[in-house]
């Protein structure tokens, strides 16, 4: 008889999974021969569900086990392991026949074929590990719940994310125990991401801290700063668009540290990245960076929340930089957004802030220059007035006193004149004198170096004669000395070659004997050794009816004669066949 099944559309995977067939004609499930039923309990009729037993043997002693509110009767050994988890199957699905709301974190999530498979767990306020369980979304579920799930939160089911779900528990013998999942209260996801960031608010608010870099000053100009950002993200490809046309002119400068933005130990990373870029910073550059800009592109609001982390926004705050902060979209908000100095809706307009307060700033100086050039004509027109002024009165006073240093002169040229005239003539007067002086000095001096030269030129020769002597005397000893050496070296090179072609022709002829010995020593061995010799030490010959040797047992086998040689004769010999 058939045991058909009632299952759900929803539930047809889960059945199918357990082993039950699908009848084309009745257009229902059902129970192939040989499979235990009580797997299929939560499907049977209700007619069934209340009279299916387990069948064992009778021969053991019975003992009674009570199950799923029926009582089985078992030998007194035991019931297979089949049977037991069919009870323990039969059990949960009448004890969990719908779903029940429970409170859940995700660990790891998968997809496949359209379903969505899940690890859960339960965590305790200080990290211990409480509960886990494997969890499974149907597909026919999963493109119900998900889509309005992430449109009424922004988030996505993903590793972090705390969940309020409607579980129905689920065991079955073969995969063991599972939790379907048929629905999700995006309200209680909601409320766990803001009660997060509220905690974090209120600490760092009862701290006294939680607006210490919001009260920093703005920088009034931006020269150099420091951008903290996951890598190659979107988002810093869009900031470093407009950064990079400040940095190309040469207006500002952008130093880069990354990390990751998302995943469990994010925060910690940023942090890492912010603290260790800043201890570079110091100790490369006198000046710290005018601002910190962290940036990221948008996400879901999940993947944001793992910046809402106490540690990294107590950095912040305690930051003596003013920190710019542009994460995610115009939507988007995380606690750093609120500690920060200055927040930007997107990485973008970060940029675009910074460009703004440059381009004010320059603005402002050329505004302050064209003031300063009014302001430096207006003084200069004065100052040129009068300077005019002052030249008319210094030129008619320069006058009057050109026309008296005129009169003054005059009387100064011809004393002058009179002096010169004076002292030219005194001095022609010296110089006849002093030319004579000089000519008889001369004639004297001219005399004595004529008497002086020959004597002195004798000396000069003499020496000189006295040195080439000397030089070729020596030369001609050193010549012969080189000589007498040379005829050495040649001698003692011509022994030595001799003696070594000596000791060559020798070790030659020794070598030669030597292997003419060896030779003859070979070729005795070689002529000893002949047929008649080897007969002799009781060796024989065998030979065909050819009178050919035979070399091989398996050619010997194959004759009918052989004909064996010994030192003293030949013999015939017939071959058995088949030995």
């Amino acid at each position: 008889m058939t045991t058909y099944l009632d299952v759900p559309f929803k539930e047809k995977d889960e059945a199918k999974a357990l082993g039950a067939r699908w009848d084309a004609r009745e257009r229902k499930w059902y129970v192939p021969e040989g499979t235990d039923v009580a797997l299929f309990s939560a499907w049977l009729p209700t007619s069934m569900g209340s009279t299916i037993s387990v069948s064992v043997p009778t021969s053991e002693v019975p003992v009674s086990l009570r199950g799923a509110g029926r009582e089985v009767t078992v030998p007194k050994n035991g019931i297979t392991l089949s049977q037991l988890l069919a009870s323990v199957a039969q059990a949960v699905a009448q004890t969990f026949r719908s779903g029940v709301w429970t409170i859940v974190e995700v660990v790891e999530t998968r997809a496949r074929n359209g379903h969505v498979y899940l690890e859960l767990s339960e965590r305790s306020p200080d990290g211990n590990l409480l509960a886990t369980a494997r969890a499974i979304i149907w597909a026919n579920v999963a493109n119900r719940i998900l889509p309005e799930f992430e449109r009424a939160t922004g988030a996505s089911i993903a590793p972090g994310i705390k969940l309020l779900l409607r579980a129905k528990p689920n065991f079955k013998p073969q995969y063991g125990f599972s939790i379907e999942i048929d629905a999700i209260d995006p309200d209680y996801t909601l409320g766990d991401l803001e009660a997060r960031k509220k905690e974090i608010r209120a600490r760092l608010q009862q701290e006294g801290i939680f607006d210490a870099n919001k009260k920093l000053p703005p920088p009034w100009d931006f020269n150099a700063i420091l951008v903290v950002a996951p890598q190659e993200a979107a988002g810093l490809g869009d900031f470093r668009a407009e950064a990079n046309r400040l940095e190309r002119f040469g207006i500002c400068r952008f130093v880069y540290a990354s990390g990751r933005f998302q995943g469990e130990g994010a925060a910690r990373e940023i942090r890492d990245a912010l603290l260790n870029a800043l201890a570079d910073w110091d100790e490369s550059s006198n000046a710290p960076p005018d601002a910190v800009a962290i940036i990221r592109g948008g996400g879901a609001v999940n993947d944001l929340a793992w910046l809402n982390d106490y540690e990294l926004a107590k950095t912040i705050c305690c930051l003596r930089v003013p920190v710019l902060t542009g994460v995610g979209h115009e939507r988007d908000s995380t606690i750093i957004d609120e500690v920060a100095n200055t927040r930007f809706d997107t990485p973008s307009k970060v940029a675009a802030g910074i460009e703004q307060v440059i381009k004010r700033r320059a603005d402002e100086s050329k505004a302050n220059f064209e003031l300063l050039t009014s302001h430096a004509t207006r003084v200069g027109n004065a100052a040129r007035a009068l300077l005019d002024k002052g030249f008319t009165a210094v030129q008619s006073g320069a006058l009057k006193q050109v026309s008296a240093a005129r009169q003054t002169t005059s009387a100064l040229v011809g004393e002058l004149q009179l002096g010169a005239n004076l002292t030219v003539r005194d001095a022609k007067h010296d110089a006849v004198v002093l030319m004579t002086d000089v000519g008889h000095n001369a004639h004297r001096l001219l005399a004595m170096a004529k008497r002086e030269v020959p004597g002195v030129f004798s000396e000069i020769k003499g020496e000189a004669g006295n040195v080439v002597r000397a030089a070729r005397k020596l030369a001609s000893t050193r010549l012969e000395a080189i000589h007498d050496r040379t005829s050495l070296d040649v001698r003692r090179s011509r022994e030595s070659i001799d003696q070594g072609l000596q000791t060559v022709a020798l070790s030659a002829q020794q070598q030669i004997t030597s292997s003419r010995n060896a030779a003859t020593a070979v070729f005795r061995e070689v002529a000893g050794q002949g047929p008649e010799r080897t007969l002799g030490r009781g060796f024989a010959i065998v030979r065909n009816e050819r009178g050919q040797p035979v070399t091989s047992a398996a050619d010997a086998k194959s004759m009918g004669e052989l004909e064996i040689e010994l030192k003293d004769g030949r013999i015939a010999v017939g071959v058995k066949q088949g030995l």
